[in-house]
């Protein structure tokens, strides 16, 4: 006699997003590799069985994980792109974007930090891999774009600015917290003044 199938439990979308984000934080402070389902589902105030029901493994979490991050990600920055905005505006609109996902995503983009180096060989995820050269690209023609016309230096070495602003904005989720003393906006100001501007006083 044949054994019957568990029937499949669809969570609401606001549960799935609460399992998800849950998910997305026992990664980001344990790492992938060493979070289980149990680990998971302990978290979560759940049984390992029941988030089985939700998802039909810890790789599926994951990959929803990123994939929601990315996909909202360039939809902010295709917007910057296709504004036709000049080059230094489309560098700031750019860093202002990258904080706002931070806001929105701090552990899913602490886990892409740490985990999409080993993650990138699996076909699974080589959705990482495409996403990387885009995210280069947009910054790099940006940089390009701006020394061209004049309105960044012309002695930069544009991929070496490129990975300094990159590590310089990404890394900020190793310490942001959501509901801070300071927005997304705020930090970007402040950044781009930085990057921008520099430190020193002007004579």
């Amino acid at each position: 006699m044949p054994t019957k199938k568990k029937p499949q439990v669809t969570a609401s979308p606001e549960r799935r997003r609460e399992l998800l984000g849950t998910a997305a934080e026992v990664f980001a402070e344990q790492g992938y590799n060493a979070t289980t389902v149990r680990t998971i589902a302990d978290h979560a105030g759940m049984l390992a069985g029941s988030l089985y029901y939700h998802f039909d493994s810890k790789e599926s979490m994951l990959e929803e994980i990123l994939r929601t991050f990315l996909d909202e990600l360039w939809d902010g920055y295709d917007t910057v792109l296709n504004a036709g905005l000049g080059p230094r505006e489309t560098l700031e609109a750019l860093v202002t974007e990258s904080f706002r996902e931070i806001d929105r995503h701090r552990a899913a983009v602490a886990i892409y930090q740490k985990e999409s180096k080993q993650l990138v060989a699996q076909e699974r995820f080589a959705f990482l891999a495409e996403s990387q050269q885009r995210f280069e690209k947009a910054w790099l023609s940006t940089l390009e774009r701006g020394v061209a016309d004049r309105v960044f230096r012309s002695d930069l070495d544009v991929r070496l600015t490129y990975r300094f602003v990159r590590d310089t904005v990404w890394v900020a989720a190793s310490w942001y917290r959501p509901g801070g003393q300071h927005s997304p906006e705020e930090i970007a100001r402040q950044y781009l003044s930085m990057v921008l501007d520099g430190i020193a006083v002007r004579e």
